[in-house]
């Protein structure tokens, strides 16, 4: 089934290599405070650290209680990284079995261009308008969250 996919884009004055680390340091996680009803993150666990960072498993649980993986597929720091999300709790469980977030990173002198791009795979033609729904919550969390990490950096 086709994905619903967004894509948010802000300049952070950092170095690609920068922001990666930022990333792989699980305090940060909970600066992501959701949206809405959209719940933050309460706290980010590594289940699995590889050497290698790719295959790197993180368990998140939100502050309502639910939770899911991530885990990274690609690690490139100075250019992009790729994560799944997946093993979602109800009720969201019902409505996919995954999503995959993107970063793509783009120097520009001292700062970088980021790119976080989501894909959101339904479970079926009946969980799509409600996916489609929390996918428009997500993309305004992704958004702040992106410009709380640009002022965070001095931006």
């Amino acid at each position: 089934m086709k994905p619903i996919t967004f894509q948010c884009v802000e300049t952070i004055p950092l170095q690609p290599e920068e922001i990666a680390e930022q990333i792989l340091d699980l305090v940060n996680w909970p600066e992501f405070t959701g949206y809405g009803p959209m719940p933050g993150i309460e706290k980010a666990e590594f289940e699995i650290r590889t050497e290698e960072i790719v295959g790197t498993r993180i368990r998140v649980t939100n502050t309502d209680g639910s939770s899911h993986i991530e885990e990274i597929h690609e690690w490139e720091p100075a250019r992009r990284l790729v994560l799944s999300l997946s093993e979602f709790t109800p009720p969201l469980s019902k409505l996919t079995r995954r999503f995959e977030e993107v970063f793509e990173f783009e120097p520009e002198g001292t700062a970088t261009l980021v790119t976080r791009s989501f894909a959101m795979y339904p479970t079926s033609g009946f969980a799509r308008p409600m996916l489609w729904m929390i996918s428009l919550l997500l993309k305004r969390a992704i958004a702040r969250h992106l410009h709380q990490m640009r002022e965070a950096a001095g931006g």
